[in-house]
Order: C-alpha cells, then structure tokens, then sequence
C-alpha cells in the first residue's frame, strides 16, 4: 500500500478516519468484543452529528450487528441493526493470534456485508502494522489504511 499522508496522537486517527469516510452513507465495524469496541465508538465520535449509520459486528457474528449511536455518555452500542453497508472498517485485534479469526470466513462476511453493491470501500485499523505482520494483506483487499504506532511513557512520583 502506498502512503498517502501522516499525523500524530488521537486526533491524527480521528480526522483521517473522517476525511477518508466522508462520502459513506453506512459504516459496519468488525472487531473483537472487548479490546476493538472503543476503538469503534471512538472512531465514530467525529462523524457523530452525520446522518451517517452506524453498526459494529463482534467476531463474525454478522446477525447480531448492534447499532453504534451517540448518547450523552458518548458513542454507544445500542439494539440490533443490519450490518449492510457500503463501507466496512476491519480492526486490528482480528488479526491478533489469540483471536484466531478465519480470514477466509471475514472475507465471506465482508462480502455479505457489502450484499453485492458497486461502490464499496473496505479499512483496515490498527496498531503496529499487525495486519502486515499476520500478512492479511494477502487476502483481504483494503482500500485504506489507519495504521498506528504509539509510544507510551510511565510516569510516577
């Protein structure tokens, strides 16, 4: 994949991943329950005020998709929705090895998710190039990707 802009910190991520959504009419996240779910509600604070839907899907279970929705305590997972949606947004811990995710199965589900409609766009976001690492790259077809490296600092009195 060629690189097609830098940033920094939290607001780099957020306002990439806005600008590069801004034509998106619905967004489906797929991560791992847990870890990738604030990521998804953090993700999707910027185009909060959108009319943009919103949906995230734990693991592969693409039936029991929940709506992402903003509420005075910020993002949240809400009832049940339909995962269909022109843009799908694959998160990293997928790809961790604990997880141990069928990315031939995820590659079904995007397609399902994407229930055959022409202008789609499938992200990639993660930490570490974990995706490169577990070679993903090889099989899943991401047309963008939010990729980040952090340093953290432990301070103490």
């Amino acid at each position: 994949m060629e690189e097609i802009s830098t940033s920094s910190g939290l607001g780099g991520i957020l306002n990439a991943f806005r600008d590069i959504t801004k034509e998106s009419k619905r967004i489906t996240f797929v991560g791992t329950p847990g870890f990738c779910t604030p990521f998804a509600e953090l993700l999707a604070f910027p185009i909060r005020n959108s009319d943009k839907e919103l949906a995230y899907i734990a693991n592969l279970g693409f039936d029991d998709a929940k709506k992402i929705v903003y509420t005075s305590h910020g993002m949240q997972l809400a009832e049940k929705t339909d995962a269909a949606a022109d843009t799908v947004v694959i998160l990293g811990g997928l790809a961790m090895p604990k997880i141990s995710v069928d990315l031939h199965d995820l590659k079904a589900m995007i397609d399902r998710i994407f229930g055959g409609a022409e202008d789609t766009m499938l992200i990639g976001v993660c930490f570490m190039s974990i995706f490169e690492q577990m070679k993903w790259y090889n099989v899943i077809d991401f047309d963008y990707m939010i990729d980040t490296h952090t340093n953290s600092s432990v301070l103490k009195k």
